[in-house]
């Protein structure tokens, strides 16, 4: 019981890092020095804090794919995973993505260790049930169905957890799914033994009210404001999802969701953040 009583103050950063940016070698290699700068300089000022990493897939396993003659299916801008699919995101999310990663943070001072879904039952999912799409081996997952003891007792062991986009149905198949899903059941799931804040990071600075001024960042959203933002249009079709996955955590018991540029990393996992932080 004491042992929970010191996790649970102790802060948590859970960071997922877009596709844009695993697709750019030298933007990557950039967010990757941060993220270790922000490790290294919380220890050294004596905080208690850790962070988990989830990435997206990229553009990677389409390019691979089309080496291999498995031509990437579309509906409605989500991959459909088929037999072949599901082997190739398998190789190049769990692998070659993945591992690169960790290999990088390990040059960087920080000891990762990779992970999936599958890894140590950490997080089964459910495969899609189909409707009017069969979306072949796509999972859905809930924080309820996530393992968190065993991400807690690699975080209190001094590692930094490292996720790919894949999860697994508990009967032997592995399952595409979403990283922004991952990381926001990740951090309800951890936010009854940690002090959690998510971090949504890609290529603009936050949540902006004129989609085409990119100043236009608003610093903080309750749900009052949300509404407000909704009910005035003024939210552009591709941020809609990271706000509902925010807000779905906020309401599950995660303290604060930042959405901002993966360049100010520095800044969004401190007081003084520059994206948009959103709260109760």
């Amino acid at each position: 019981m004491e042992k929970q009583t010191e996790a649970a103050r102790r802060k948590l950063f859970i960071i997922k890092i877009g596709g844009n940016i695993i697709d750019d070698a030298a933007r990557l290699d950039h967010f990757l020095e941060l993220y270790a700068s922000v490790l290294k300089s919380q220890h050294s000022a004596g905080v208690h804090a850790a962070s988990i990493l989830i990435h997206g897939g990229g553009k990677i396993a389409t390019k691979i794919g089309e080496q291999l003659d498995i031509q990437p299916n579309y509906v409605d801008g989500r991959r459909i995973t088929d037999d072949a699919t599901i082997d190739l995101v398998t190789m190049v999310y769990g692998g070659l993505v993945n591992k690169k990663i960790t290999a990088a943070l390990q040059a960087k001072g920080v000891n990762a260790i990779g992970l999936t879904g599958a890894d140590a039952n950490i997080i089964p999912a459910k495969k899609r049930p189909v409707k009017e799409v069969d979306f072949g081996w796509v999972g859905d997952v809930t924080a309820d169905d996530v393992h968190f003891e065993w991400v807690t007792l690699f975080v209190d062991i001094g590692l930094t957890p490292v996720f790919a986009p894949l999860t697994h149905d508990g009967e032997g198949h592995i399952l595409n799914t979403n990283a922004d899903t991952i990381a926001s059941s990740l951090a309800v799931a951890l936010s009854k033994e940690y002090d959690v804040r998510l971090l949504y990071c890609f290529e603009k600075k936050g949540v902006l009210e004129n989609v085409d001024d990119e100043t236009s960042v608003i610093t903080h959203i309750n749900k009052q404001k949300y509404q407000q933002l909704l009910d005035e249009q003024k939210l552009f079709e591709g941020i809609l999802p990271k706000l509902e996955n925010a807000f779905a955590a906020i309401d599950a018991g995660v303290q604060e969701v930042l959405i901002g540029d993966a360049n100010d990393l520095v800044a969004n996992t401190s007081d003084n953040t520059t994206g948009t932080l959103i709260t109760a």
